[in-house]
Order: C-alpha cells, then sequence, then structure tokens
C-alpha cells in the first residue's frame, strides 16, 4: 500500500506550523489577544526596552499628549535600569513580561527554560516594585507548545498586535507611519519598540493623528479589560 500521498499532507501540516509558530496573530499554538473590535481605544505598545537612551524620551512624548502605553521589558535590561522601570510606572503606564535574555534562539528552549527566562523576570520586577506581571509577549511574536505549556504554567495572559511597525527595519519613518495608521481602527495594538530615535519621531506624529481621529491610546489591560499585575 502507498503512502505517498500523506507526504503533500505532512508538508502542508509543516508549512501551517512554522507559519503558525511565527505569526502571532493566527492562534495558532496558544490564545493571544490581538485587538479588540469592541473597544473605543487603539492600545500603543512597547518592545525591548528599558533602554537609557530612548524609553525616558518615548516617556516625555507620552505625557505631552497624555497618552497611555504599555511597555513590554526584558528582563536583563530591567535589571540594569531600575529606575526607568519605576518611572514607567510612575507615568501611569503598564508593563509586561518580555523574557529575560530575549535570546535569538528562544523558539527552541524547552519548557523549563521558558518558564525559567519568564519567571526571572517576574521576580526582578517584584523586587523593584513590589507587583508581578501577568502580561507577557513572546520574543519575536514567536509561539510553540513549549511556550504554550508555560504561559499556562504562570498563568499569564499573552498580547500580540494586529499593526507591526517594522521600526526595527530599514523602513524610514514616513513608512512605518503610514503602516501604522493606514485603516487604523478603535481596537487596534501597535507595535513599536523604545530603541531608536527614529521610533520617537514616528510616536509623535502617531500622538498628533490620534488627536485628529479623536482616538486615545490606552494600556493594553484596560484595551482587553484583563488584569496587569498579581
Amino acid at each position: 500500500m502507498s503512502f505517498w500521498w500523506l507526504l503533500p499532507i505532512g508538508l502542508a501540516w509543516l508549512v501551517l506550523t512554522i507559519l503558525g509558530s511565527g505569526l502571532i496573530g493566527w492562534n495558532y499554538h496558544l490564545k493571544t489577544l490581538n485587538n479588540n473590535p469592541n473597544a473605543n481605544n487603539i492600545a500603543i505598545t512597547f518592545d525591548d526596552g528599558p533602554n537609557p537612551d530612548f524609553t525616558p524620551k518615548v516617556l516625555k512624548v507620552l505625557e505631552t499628549y497624555r497618552a497611555e502605553a504599555t511597555f513590554f521589558c526584558i528582563g536583563k535590561h530591567i535589571e540594569s535600569h531600575p529606575d526607568i522601570i519605576k518611572t514607567i510606572i510612575e507615568h501611569g503606564h503598564t508593563i509586561g513580561n518580555h523574557t529575560y535574555s530575549h535570546a535569538n534562539n528562544f523558539g527552541f528552549f524547552n519548557t523549563q527554560k521558558v518558564i525559567a527566562e519568564l519567571q526571572k523576570t517576574n521576580t526582578i520586577v517584584k523586587n523593584v516594585l513590589g507587583i508581578t506581571p501577568c502580561l507577557y509577549r513572546p520574543a519575536f511574536g514567536v509561539t510553540n507548545p513549549k511556550i504554550k505549556r508555560a504561559v499556562k504554567h504562570l498563568h499569564l495572559t499573552t498580547i500580540g498586535w494586529n499593526r507591526r511597525s517594522f521600526d526595527t527595519t530599514n523602513l524610514n519613518e514616513n513608512q512605518i507611519f503610514n503602516r501604522i495608521t493606514k485603516n487604523l481602527k478603535k481596537g487596534d495594538v501597535i507595535l513599536l519598540h523604545d530603541t531608536s530615535e527614529k521610533t520617537i519621531r514616528v510616536l509623535e506624529r502617531l500622538l498628533l493623528f490620534l488627536q485628529e481621529k479623536n482616538l486615545q491610546s490606552v494600556t493594553v489591560n484596560d484595551l482587553f479589560n484583563v488584569k496587569a499585575y498579581a
């Protein structure tokens, strides 16, 4: 009996699994909150900080426009810059867990190693602020069954996005701004990084755009009505 007919099925499954692991909006491996069509606001989020060169500038722009945001922070950066984390909270923003190392091979970590990374970051935040983050954003947006098990074990809520700016690429300021604002809708979640002057310039333009459209940026916990801290 020939089993060659199974080959295209297997290949299709492999392609879907690879794509589903890298495209967080698919909810292929675990449920993620990517947008809320029932909301009246939008959420601006920042990954990979805190960064001493840029995060304070981001906070200043947000304060100027009275906007709230969510910062998904890397544990080792929190260790190096605990005062910035305190300032983020003092300004009324939310912080979330973005792994400890943000290692390039994070998607290949086993379940226990993923748990250790997330627990380490939460412990650092607990030591600095006295609170434990409940929100998690996967490094590179990668999900898989091991990460799913780790998230479930730690009772975390996974936050994705539906507006990816690609602000860490070679796209220029106008291209990034246009990617974000084209057909922007209530309930959208925008992904930015507090790691460059380019992003800060885009942020100011974005906040002006939101004012013109009578839209407000809120924290993701407010957008989705979920718990931010334990």
